[in-house]
């Protein structure tokens, strides 16, 4: 992609004030000129009971660091999360493509350390975020590795920068430059919310939200007998609202199964640490827990309901 990289400069940016509930950056470091995060005060997220506050990069990369874990049963996956937890506590994945890696969401934290890390690891070829709860930092990682950063067109109005490095996503399906990796717009959560599939694994953010029961492990504990999980629990969740748990309607899940359903998929790979799911019939696990929500929230009729994998 042609484009002329814009300079990362850390100094200059490092006391530019950050949510501390969601981790998005302002670009001012005058806190009596922000009293207020508009991605928090929207339904899906929220101001915590303690009020509004703001923290700066320099002052996380003074308590917070970033750690980077391989995904066991694909190498070709490295996790990085920040310790202690931040803002909402998502992780990122770095992809390791044949066309070069791909960073999939965005985490706040940047510094010295991650950024030599992932230079060990070949770099960034692109980043490509979910949602507006994850824009976070993005700008700054986008030029910190000379590299675009894929965002949805329709979710733009919540970034609080303009940048040359972002790339607005209007069709469902995108191409990330000739990685393997594929943007799907899926809607839902956000007007533009995406997830990204790359060699059979669908990186799902909370655009699926994965569920307790959906990480279940049946066995019988002590024996390691296996056994069938029981019928009627969800695997995923489809909410417009994940912390005020507001639920999609019916409609909008038979939109994004319309979409989703022409996609092959073996694995889930959630926003946050442990949300991972190995399983060949997952995207039946997907429109299982589509119907379930369906069905009750009152719609046992409804045609989606005759919907088959």
């Amino acid at each position: 992609m042609a484009f002329t990289p814009e300079p990362y400069n850390h100094s200059a940016i490092a006391d530019w004030l950050i949510c501390k509930a969601c981790g998005t950056q302002f670009p001012t470091s005058d806190r009596s000129a922000l009293g207020t995060c508009h991605i928090c005060d929207d339904p899906r997220q929220y101001v915590p009971p303690s009020g509004q506050a703001f923290t700066t990069l320099a002052e996380l990369q003074q308590t917070h660091r970033n750690e980077f874990t391989t995904y066991a049963p694909d190498p070709r996956l490295t996790l990085i999360a920040t310790t202690p937890k931040f803002a909402i506590g998502e992780r990122a994945f770095l992809i390791r493509t044949p066309g070069g890696n791909v960073l999939w969401d965005c985490i706040t934290l940047l510094d010295e350390e991650t950024m030599a890390r992932i230079d060990e690891l070949g770099g960034l070829k692109a980043i490509v975020i979910s949602h507006p709860h994850f824009y976070t930092t993005h700008v700054q990682w986008a030029r910190a590795f000379k590299c675009p950063v894929y965002i949805a067109a329709e979710d733009k109005p919540w970034t609080t920068m303009d940048s040359k490095h972002q790339v607005l996503v209007t069709e469902t399906e995108t191409d990330i430059g000739g990685t393997g990796a594929l943007a799907i717009k899926l809607g839902g959560h956000f007007p533009g919310s995406l997830v990204l599939l790359f060699d059979g694994r669908l990186f799902i953010a909370d655009t699926l939200l994965t569920t307790p029961a959906g990480l279940g492990r049946w066995h019988v504990d002590g024996t390691g007998e296996a056994r069938q999980k029981p019928p009627g629990l969800n695997t995923f969740s489809f909410l417009w609202s994940i912390p005020n748990a507001i639920p999609l309607g019916v409609d909008e899940l038979a939109r994004m199964w319309a979409i989703l359903k022409a996609y092959g998929f073996e694995a889930t790979h959630g926003a946050f640490l442990g949300m991972d799911i190995e399983d060949g019939l997952v995207k039946q696990r997907v429109l299982e827990s589509m119907q379930i929500q369906t069905r009750y929230m009152g719609h046992e009729q409804h045609a989606f309901m005759r919907e088959t994998p």
